[in-house]
């Protein structure tokens, strides 16, 4: 019954997809115009969807991967700005798509063929979304909707069978690179009815699972299941409470998890959990790498602001870049919705008397005043009630301010009644959780001297709210000139963005703000001499557009210049401040001022914007200092223990440089060091860096407020110390990379799932304090992206894991770099112990299974640790010899642990492997490598130049000196049996993994064993 609806399902979907091929006719309605008839069709592989006519030809296409979502009815921005009723609902749908959150607004025939694509591209996002894709992996490998999948790729010609050359294509796009003879005997044994040499559907889920069998978690069931093919609830029970860490294991919750996920009946009436089931579990949310408490709100509310990190947002009306691209309210909607708790509102004067929210002396859009703070209101507690931080920047004139203070008196209401909160200890900032369901406006305030009956005075307009320059800004009188300007630009833009994408997307620094500078100023500027020298006899007035321009750009990129001093000249200048009453900003120039209405200055309560060049040592709790990332980074460098105590009792405000045009961001965990709380970055443009953002903000349920570790509330410490926190133990960090499943080929393939098979390796990142941050890797497994062992073992030591967050990345090497297949970023606090999946973010199926183990560890030195945890080797008895050389392989492999295995002191690496491995695109085949920080690279060439040995050799792997092999003695096996062995009769028994055949080959190669790194083998 269940294949049957599931066959009825997939016919229905596949009609769709039948429908979306064909093509239909739309209109594709656009702003300002009635719309264009195109004729949309979903390609042949199903991979984007296209249209014609059209001028782009080949670039007139969507990728169904970069689909965000798909909105039914005309809800758009679009459809909003055409007269009510223009469309009917029924036919209109909205597709939101890229990083930008561009939106693709269609209008059908008739409200069936809306419906059918609406149906068809939900169904193709479910396939790669990861929304939910926790409970999506809920399936086994028998599952109908997985199977099912596979089967109608393979099947080319549509006969509901497959032959054994489909069967091979398949595996090819899969990643799984079998020997053929292997193939075919599998082929053979799961081709049972009278048509022999094509597989029906339920043949082919017996292949399926034969190919998919995990040794892993076979080994691993075996090593608590006293040999057995199956796991009874005393067996479960201890393995959950040994290996998982779990507390308060019941007999009910044993039950329910056989009930939940065993598929065999026999097996449920009998109790037990049988490979299936265990795998299914394992592949479970139970047995994610993340914590699921951390879903939800675990973290202390109650404390001041200031306690805590809050996840901001930069402009964050802008879908796109910040010279050109376009402002939406959509934008507020998504990120409110995904945690944001502080947006970016910038006033200037409108037509009408209408405030508009834009960014200044740009070509992006303008959107109105009202329309955002609707759009805020409506999204600001969808899914949480934590208080939302609106940041203004005001721009206005007095009118048009007074008519901002009542749009958000009108729309907001009793949201911005903050009264209970003031009336508590005024000394302190007040709690998110009392401020629940509040907005606060983020604004300028009028000087308390001003007596209240004033309608307006004047404040500073010197601060973040007039990021670009005077010098920089984008003045012309003439739309010709404009228009010149505007080409020239965004040609400039689409080559930087394409620059940025050859470059590797995991280097933080590939794509830097001098980099901006040079190419941005430097050839615009020669661009714009070329146009005028043009156009100097042919037009006049676009002469004189052009000149202003590079006049701008020569004098921008002096004032730039002028403004890079040193800390020395900061002190001195800010000196000079204080004596001629603040007249001048840091630039040497004389302060800016501007109106302020009362009406929106009464609405600043506790967050007041104050002029971010005035002494760090002053104002009240209050006052919000605003820094661009390169005053803040002076900040960090020369002001460290200043800027954390400024810190621990106001709020702080970073954002990103106006050089990141392309709206690229900067790392946010360099100001996250120093308690920064309000680090504003560009939410449109994804990335290393919003990827850090959510994984940060994952810890607390996402809900945009994260507390700070204690000694950044209270106390003092150097973060760029060795050892910042001298009295409190550190943790260590044992992760075994034991194995992958179904990693897709890197997403930039130029041949896509007909590209050549990958050759995975893992590298795991901790990003955190700086003498904390380092990188390890895995060796690479050859022509295997669906099922790779590593079985390696990687250590970490951290100083403040509260702060740290751990990156899991997977590589495709390739022998001229390397390419980039996926990553999960995971704070350290929110990893769970024991046998774990990680899934790489945004897809569903693929991901790495690891072993976590955490360790106190007080003192000046690490503890030395034997093994992580214990492997199934341990269980099944090391010392069986000959019988396990087959598990051998896999379990018992050295470990890549950053301890030396007879030594008590952590082990130090050469300068020059530093630099070896500064230049390797992956670790090279049949031998590790680690990167390491810059700090221990100083102190192994010390080491040298003091003629010790510690470093000698490097990695501990391998490495000849003088036709001396060096490489590092496989460990000792374990005498003490664990205390969570399940069974004593399992190490009593004799346990035969391999054939008499293959017992004989083990023999003949016991000696070439201890010469050679041990390779992993199964026995078939």
């Amino acid at each position: 019954m269940m294949l049957n609806a599931w066959c009825a399902l997939l016919s229905a979907v596949e009609r769709c997809m039948s429908v979306m091929q064909s093509g239909t006719q739309m209109v594709k309605v656009k702003a300002g115009s009635k719309g264009l008839v195109r004729l949309f069709y979903l390609d042949e592989h199903r991979s984007c969807i296209r249209w014609k006519p059209s001028r782009k030809s080949e670039k007139a296409k969507i990728t169904i991967d970069s689909l965000y979502k798909v909105t039914e009815g005309g809800q758009s921005d679009i459809f909003h700005r055409h007269a009510e009723g223009s469309f009917d609902p029924a036919c209109c749908f909205t597709v939101y798509h890229g990083n930008h959150m561009e939106s693709l607004d269609l209008v059908t025939s008739n409200a069936e063929e809306a419906r059918t694509w609406i149906t068809g591209l939900r169904y193709l996002m479910a396939g790669i979304s990861d929304e939910d894709s926790l409970a999506k992996r809920q399936r086994t490998h028998d599952q109908y909707p997985s199977n099912i999948n596979q089967f109608l790729k393979a099947d080319k010609n549509g006969d509901g069978l497959l032959n054994i050359d489909e069967v091979y294509q398949l595996l090819h796009k899969l990643n799984v690179n079998l020997p053929r003879r292997k193939v075919k005997q599998m082929f053979q044994e799961a081709d049972t009815d009278d048509q022999q040499g094509t597989l029906t559907y339920e043949e082919f889920s017996v292949f399926y699972k034969m190919m998919s069998m995990r040794r892993d978690l076979f080994l691993l069931m075996m090593a608590y299941s006293d040999r057995k093919d199956h796991l009874t609830p005393d067996d479960l029970a201890n393995f959950l409470r040994n290996e998982q860490k779990m507390a308060n294991v019941t007999s009910e919750y044993v039950a329910e998890i056989i009930e939940k996920f065993e598929l065999s009946d026999e097996n449920k009436l009998s109790g037990v959990l049988g490979i299936e089931g265990f795998t299914s579990f394992m592949r479970s949310p139970a047995c994610d790498v993340f914590n699921p408490l951390h879903h939800e709100v675990n973290q202390d509310m109650d404390q001041p602001l200031c306690n805590y990190f809050i996840a901001s947002s930069h402009n964050t009306y802008l879908t796109g870049d910040q010279l050109l691209s376009h402002s939406k309210t959509d934008m507020y909607a998504w990120v409110l919705q995904s945690g944001c708790r502080c947006v970016e509102v910038d006033c200037w004067d409108g037509p009408d008397g209408e405030p508009m929210v834009q960014h200044g002396y740009t070509l992006t859009s303008k959107i109105p005043f009202k329309s955002v703070i609707e759009a805020i209101n409506k999204y600001a507690f969808v899914n949480n009630q934590y208080p939302v931080i609106l940041s203004i920047e005001n721009h206005c004139n007095i009118q048009q301010q007074k008519k901002i203070a009542q749009y958000l008196r009108d729309i907001f209401g009793d949201k911005l009644d903050v009264g209970d909160a003031m009336n508590r200890n005024s000394k302190v900032l007040p709690s998110p959780a009392c401020l629940q369901g509040k907005i606060l406006i983020k604004g300028k305030r009028l000087p308390a001297y001003l007596s209240a009956d004033v309608e307006e005075g004047e404040v500073s307009d010197d601060d973040s709210a007039d990021e670009i320059e005077d010098d920089f800004k984008l003045k012309s009188s003439n739309s010709n000139g404009n228009h010149q300007v505007e080409s020239h630009i965004r040609k400039k833009l689409d080559s930087l963005l394409k620059e940025s994408q050859i470059g590797d997307k995991e280097d933080s620094d590939s794509f830097s703000i001098r980099a901006l500078l040079r190419a941005t100023h430097q050839g615009l500027q020669k661009n714009l001499r070329q146009m005028v020298l043009r156009v100097n006899t042919a037009s006049p007035s676009l002469n004189s557009v052009l000149t202003h321009s590079v006049f701008v750009i020569q004098r921008h990129s002096k004032s730039r210049l002028s403004c890079h001093s040193t800390e020395k000249e900061d002190d001195g200048q800010e000196t000079a401040e204080r004596e001629t009453g603040g007249q001048f900003n840091r630039c040497g120039r004389k302060r800016k001022t501007m109106k302020l209405s009362r009406d929106l200055s009464n609405l600043v309560v506790f967050t007041n914007s104050v002029v971010s060049q005035e002494c760090l040592n002053e104002g009240t709790p209050g006052d919000v200092l605003s820094f661009s990332e390169t005053r803040a980074q002076s900040l960090v460098n020369h002001r460290t223990e200043q800027f954390l105590a400024f810190n621990q009792r106001q709020l702080s405000r970073i954002y990103p440089s106006a050089y990141r045009i392309d709206s690229s961001n900067f790392n946010p965990q360099f100001y996250w060091n120093v308690g920064c709380h309000l680090v504003a970055l560009n939410y449109q443009t994804e990335g290393r860096m919003m990827q850090l953002n959510r994984a940060k903000f994952m810890v607390n349920g996402g809900i945009g407020y994260v507390l700070k570790p204690p000694p950044m509330c209270k106390g003092s410490f150097n973060p760029f110390s060795d050892d910042p926190l001298p009295a409190y133990p550190k943790k260590q960090l044992i992760l075994k990379i034991i194995s992958g499943q179904q990693l897709p080929k890197p997403p930039d393939s130029m041949l896509g799932d007909r590209g050549e098979i990958i050759d995975p390796f893992v590298e795991v990142e901790i990003i955190g304090l700086p003498v904390d941050c380092c990188k390890e890797q895995t060796r690479v497994v050859d022509d295997n992206g669906f099922n790779p062992v590593w079985e390696e073992t990687l250590s970490f030591t951290l100083h403040m894991s509260e702060i740290a967050l751990v990156r899991f990345l997977v590589w495709d090497h390739d022998p001229i770099g390397r390419d980039f297949i996926g990553q999960r970023t995971v704070a350290f606090s929110s990893l769970m112990p024991g046998y774990r999946h990680v899934y790489l973010e945004g897809f569903t199926e693929a991901s790495i299974f690891v072993h976590v183990s955490v360790h106190d560890v007080y003192g000046k030195w690490s503890p030395l640790v034997l093994n992580p945890s214990f492997t199934i080797m341990h269980f099944l008895g090391s010392n069986k010899g000959n019988q396990l050389r087959g598990i051998r392989g896999l379990f018992n492999r050295s470990s890549k642990s950053s301890m030396d295995t007879n030594s008590t002191g952590l082990r130090k690496r050469s300068i020059s492997d530093h630099l070896l491995r500064r230049t390797a695109s992956a670790p090279a085949k049949g031998r590790k490598k680690t990167k390491i920080t810059l700090s221990e690279s100083v102190a192994s060439l010390s080491d040298q130049k003091s003629s010790t040995s510690t470093g000698a050799g490097g990695e501990g792997t391998s490495g000849k000196e003088g036709g001396v092999d060096k490489r590092v003695q496989p460990r000792p096996p374990l005498i003490h049996r664990p205390l969570s062995m399940p069974l004593d009769r399992l190490l009593q028994g004799q346990l035969s993994i391999c054939s008499p055949e293959k017992e004989q080959q083990d023999k003949g190669l016991k000696s070439g064993l201890n010469k050679k790194k041990p390779s992993l083998h199964f026995c078939s």
